[in-house]
């Protein structure tokens, strides 16, 4: 048994980018060679996926997209979800038998590259790349995909 509740398996990756699809990239702290762009699972099975996603985004880049945030209104759901398996490594997070995430797809159009505020025990380094270039070095083939996606959703 553990003493903090087991994780939920549903969450959402946002794809932080600018105007031109340079897309930011941030590297984990428990695995030095992935980096993803910001994730993060629901806190509770309630949790509307568009607070989350503002959450993870704030607790992991500093970036403030919320309610009354500077970039609210940027925050794009693109309606999209993935369903995979959770890596081997990760799994003790969730409960007994759980072996499958929901991902829900967002998007973040920031003005410029910002220099964001890392979570420490979250991520260690970030960078802004192309996205084409972004999504070769993304160790998750689906938020590859999500960065692959991006001009789709630009508006």
């Amino acid at each position: 048994m553990t003493d903090r509740p087991w994780k939920i398996p549903e969450s959402v990756l946002v794809v932080i980018h600018t105007p031109q699809l340079d897309v930011l990239l941030i590297r984990r702290a428990d695995a030095d060679e992935f980096w993803q762009s910001v994730t993060g699972s629901r806190d509770s099975t309630d949790e509307p996926l568009a607070l989350t996603a503002a959450r993870e985004v704030e607790e992991e880049t500093g970036i403030e997209c919320g309610a009354g945030g500077v970039f609210e209104s940027k925050l794009r759901d693109w309606q999209l979800r993935n369903v995979y398996e959770i890596y081997p490594r990760w799994r003790a997070r969730y409960a007994p038998g759980v072996t499958h995430n929901t991902e829900h797809l967002f998007s973040l159009c920031v003005p410029e590259r910002l220099t964001p505020r890392l979570a420490p025990r979250e991520h260690t380094a970030w960078r802004w790349m192309p996205y084409r270039e972004a999504a070769d070095i993304c160790f998750s083939p689906s938020n590859a995909e999500a960065v692959l996606l991006l001009p789709q959703f630009v508006q």
